[in-house]
């Protein structure tokens, strides 16, 4: 520990994104991005962003892109609030929300890791809430009377690393349950074909989706998220941002963003052939034996019951093919794979023919 941190740094456990490699002409199927690139529309805008004016500041309140994403949703501009990446996004909603006199915030034992993270960094105790034997979170477990108020409930959906997705009714009936305290959607891989709860805000006012422009919308490089809900927890958001960095966002977010939010025909496009390519895949595995967990999202959860999952990954990484594998209790046998491009996933069931066949 060193002399000059804060008292609370050496107890910190931080996040581990997935690996960005150097090296060329590995197939990378490990960090959910889209294999398809950003609307063409948003590079124009990008472009055209580019000048003189970078020399000023950006719009603090982000006024186009806030009105952009509302109208899309079908919401008052009120109602969103953007950050840098929907991680920033969370970070203001554990420090602007769950902070609550020590009471628990109630989260799945598998899930998204930046949870934990963010319960260390910002002091809030977390009940983790086991998921059922085949990985998908049991409603009753949060709708369930507690004698003690909470905190709140984080919930990925669909869930990250499983895929697996809640209904709207599911969500409802959790929110209802506790009306007193916030719900919050985590809806990065929500396009990929589960409902979104921003369905839900006209009858649950304590609920709150967030989502970001890294994976439908093949921003991750421009850093671009966004969170829909109540005018009243939006306004909460504002005063924990405005506090921090009043200005999260540049310029030339603002134009990629609000561009590729606005073409909508290039989004549906790009996600319905991801879709298309997941149920090609995960027919693919099941063939080889794997077991395949249902995905709403844009990567499959998928285990061999033959082969160890960390030596998959890893005799996968020596043919060039990088997946993401998760050395933690109930899933360190299960590989997530990204989806790719057709010939990004031919490859890699070629390379997994391969594997199998020698270890056989």
């Amino acid at each position: 520990m060193s002399r000059f941190w804060s008292d609370h740094v050496a107890n910190l456990a931080p996040y581990v994104a997935g690996e960005q490699p150097k090296l060329s002409k590995l197939v990378k199927l490990n960090t959910n991005e889209n294999p398809y690139g950003p609307s063409p529309r948003a590079l124009e805008a990008i472009r055209a962003a580019t000048g003189d004016r970078l020399r000023l500041y950006p719009d603090n309140e982000s006024t186009v892109l806030r009105a952009a994403i509302a109208a899309h949703h079908g919401v008052e501009p009120g109602q969103v609030f953007v950050g840098n990446g929907s991680d920033e996004i969370l970070a203001h909603v554990f420090n602007g929300l769950f902070r609550r006199n020590g009471r628990v915030l109630l989260m799945p034992d598998i899930t998204y890791s930046f949870y934990k993270t963010y319960c260390r960094l910002y002091d809030v105790p977390a009940e983790l809430v086991p998921l059922d034997d085949e990985f998908a979170i049991r409603v009753g477990d949060y709708t369930a009377a507690r004698t003690e108020p909470i905190a709140g409930i984080i919930l990925a959906n669909p869930n990250a690393p499983t895929g697996r997705a809640l209904s709207l009714d599911e969500i409802e009936a959790i929110a209802k349950a506790h009306p007193d305290a916030p719900v919050v959607i985590d809806e990065a891989y929500v396009d990929f074909g589960a409902e979104s709860a921003i369905a839900l805000l006209g009858r649950c006012a304590n609920i709150v989706a967030i989502h970001t422009f890294s994976k439908s919308r093949s921003l991750a490089g421009l850093r671009v998220g966004f969170a829909i809900g109540g005018a009243e927890i939006i306004d909460g958001l504002n005063r924990v941002k405005d506090s921090f960095n009043s200005y999260p966002l540049d310029s030339l977010a603002h134009a990629g963003a609000t561009a590729a939010i606005e073409d909508v025909d290039y989004f549906d496009r790009t996600r319905n052939k991801v879709m298309e390519t997941r149920a090609a895949l995960t027919q693919r595995l099941e063939t080889f034996g794997f077991k395949v967990l249902p995905s709403r999202a844009n990567f499959v959860f998928a285990s061999h019951p033959d082969h160890d999952g960390s030596k998959l990954a890893a005799a996968l990484r020596a043919e060039g093919v990088l997946v993401r594998h998760f050395n933690q209790p109930r899933i360190d046998q299960f590989l997530r794979i990204t989806i790719g491009t057709p010939e990004e996933c031919e490859l890699l069931c070629k390379t997994l023919v391969k594997i199998l066949t020698k270890t056989h």
